[in-house]
């Protein structure tokens, strides 16, 4: 694998840079054209103009309902709140996130695997796919804090080396994300410009980050810039259930949850297996294991989701 003096950086950041837009240089859809895809094409062209697209109904009321008892599983499981991957509050404690959690939970790996999902990342991403990140996104009510906006890849890029934008999130709720809860903001198009965004990583930026992200954060000028492109902020509200498929690069956030409703999200990151992760674009070591997959990756193999051969 090639180490990044040995390779251009087509996507600088942070380092001395200048906060700007710069113009995407890698496509949105990699898949050719003639190829079908494996949901409606309209859909595609959505995901492509917009940068996400949302599902509603990809999981059955019995799979969701495993997923939630797995969610409460985990969140009181005690060994699993020693470990690294369970990131809490700065303030109250309560936990925010668990990372890594299609390792932590046989549950969750069995649904990262599934076509609906893997198909999908295939066809979006045209390579093979692997599980760069995945975590499971704990908001509390009354407590949980906000997420200010950012461009996943800029962190990804700089901070863990991926090279390229051929990534893609898709979270499933878990609970239902209403509009006052805290639910996952995006700005539509934001995704065909590359936020360069200023100032240096500090070492071990990544203990800071998971709880507050303090730099790789865009500047108000281009937040405005973008937010007047993209005509207005979507948010991804439904039931439990619905799923939201998102670009590496499309510029999202969310805020505070000052309501009683919890909103909890499981998030698998697809990357494409020859966009796999080289040295720091920052000069730091690299981000933990838990955080971002790196070294030999295996390419996911498909297989649908049973729960009554887990039972």
């Amino acid at each position: 694998m090639p180490t990044n003096s040995e390779a251009q950086d087509l996507y600088p950041s942070r380092g001395g840079a200048a906060a700007t837009l710069a113009p995407r240089l890698d496509p949105v859809v990699h898949a050719p054209a003639e190829r079908a895809p494996p949901v409606a094409r309209q859909l595609i062209q959505a995901y492509e103009r917009r940068g996400f697209l949302i599902l509603q109904a990809l999981f059955n009321d019995t799979e969701l309902a495993a997923m939630q008892v797995e969610l409460e599983r985990l969140r009181n499981d005690p060994l699993l709140a020693q470990r690294p991957e369970a990131i809490r509050e700065r303030e109250t404690g309560a936990l925010r996130t668990v990372f890594r959690v299609h390792r932590l939970s046989p549950l969750f790996a069995a649904v990262a695997a599934d076509p609906r999902l893997v198909e999908l990342a295939r066809y979006l991403l045209d390579d093979e796919v692997y599980i760069h990140q995945s975590r499971l996104n704990y908001k509390p009510g009354f407590g949980g804090k906000e997420f200010y906006w950012h461009s996943d890849f800029e962190t990804w890029h700089v901070e863990d080396g991926m090279p390229r934008m051929r990534a893609l999130s898709i979270s499933i709720s878990l609970t239902r994300n209403h509009a006052h809860n805290g639910p996952l903001l995006l700005l539509p198009g934001s995704h065909r410009s590359y936020v360069v965004c200023t100032g240096d990583t500090p070492a071990d930026h990544y203990q800071q980050s998971l709880v507050k992200q303090e730099y790789g954060v865009p500047s108000d000028d281009c937040l405005r810039q973008l937010a007047e492109q993209s005509g207005g902020i979507a948010a991804a509200i439904g039931p439990p259930g619905t799923t939201t498929v998102f670009d590496c690069n499309v510029m999202h956030g969310s805020n505070g949850n000052i309501t009683p409703d919890p909103r909890s999200n499981v998030f698998f990151v697809y990357n494409a297996v020859s966009n796999g992760l080289r040295e720091p674009y920052c000069g730091r070591p690299p981000r933990p294991g838990f955080i971002a997959t790196r070294g030999s990756i295996q390419p996911l193999i498909p297989a649908p989701l049973e729960l009554a051969a887990r039972s």
